[in-house]
């Protein structure tokens, strides 16, 4: 005589909801994991002593994530986090560039070194797999939501995002990482945030939407 185990079903309704749920932690995970691995970097808000290489400072200061459904590639991102050790290395690289003489090349850094006390700043660049959904410039009517959470998980909205409408090879001369179908963003939050300064153990940006999220880090030494 055989025996047969019953078998249990479950409503489709709730199958889809627990199936949806892995599906957005997964791809949250993915995102975690996109920006893992990245070396430290001081978060003082201090204007170095000397500027660094260009090239190493904005390798040190961007991070990047993406998300994937369906298999295709639904966002990528690559964050520049400009801070004043990344100003100060932009204003070098330029002055040598341009050739500029002592009192041109003292005026780009006076520049650079007050553009750090204004709003915290972000390069953004990015690319959805629907061009439509590139729309960061619509603030709260954007497909993605951009967001900096303090230590307590707070959201910081962001005071406003511009598309940088600067020429192709100009933000690839300036961010390697531009690619063919990016759109570049300067996202700007509110100066009274702590986003940097000597207590600050990290920096966290999230970028969310119906599809899910990706969250971005800069981590103290």
């Amino acid at each position: 005589m055989s025996m047969t185990t019953p078998s249990r079903s479950f409503p489709r309704t709730s199958v889809t909801r627990v199936a949806r749920k892995l599906a957005a932690a997964l791809l949250l995970a993915a995102g975690l994991s996109a920006c893992g691995g990245a070396r430290p970097v001081s978060l003082t808000n201090e204007w170095p002593a000397q500027p660094g290489s260009y090239k190493s400072v904005t390798e040190a200061w961007t991070r990047s994530a993406s998300m994937s459904a369906s298999y295709q590639q639904v966002l990528s991102v690559d964050a520049t986090l400009l801070s004043p050790e990344w100003r100060a290395a932009q204003a070098q690289r330029d002055a040598e560039l341009r050739g500029l003489g002592p009192a041109a090349r003292d005026a780009l850094f006076a520049k650079a070194k007050a553009d750090s006390t204004g709003p915290w700043q972000f390069e953004l660049l990015v690319t959805t797999w629907d061009r439509r959904e590139n729309d960061l410039h619509r603030g709260k009517r954007a497909t993605w939501n951009v967001a900096l959470l303090d230590e307590q998980g707070s959201e910081i909205a962001p005071l406003e995002i511009v598309r940088d409408r600067r020429p192709a090879y100009m933000l690839r001369a300036e961010f390697p990482s531009y690619g063919d179908f990016a759109q570049a963003y300067v996202v700007s939050f509110p100066k009274d945030k702590p986003v940097l300064g000597p207590s600050v153990r990290a920096v966290r940006m999230r970028l969310t939407s119906v599809r899910g999220a990706v969250e971005l880090t800069w981590n103290a030494p």
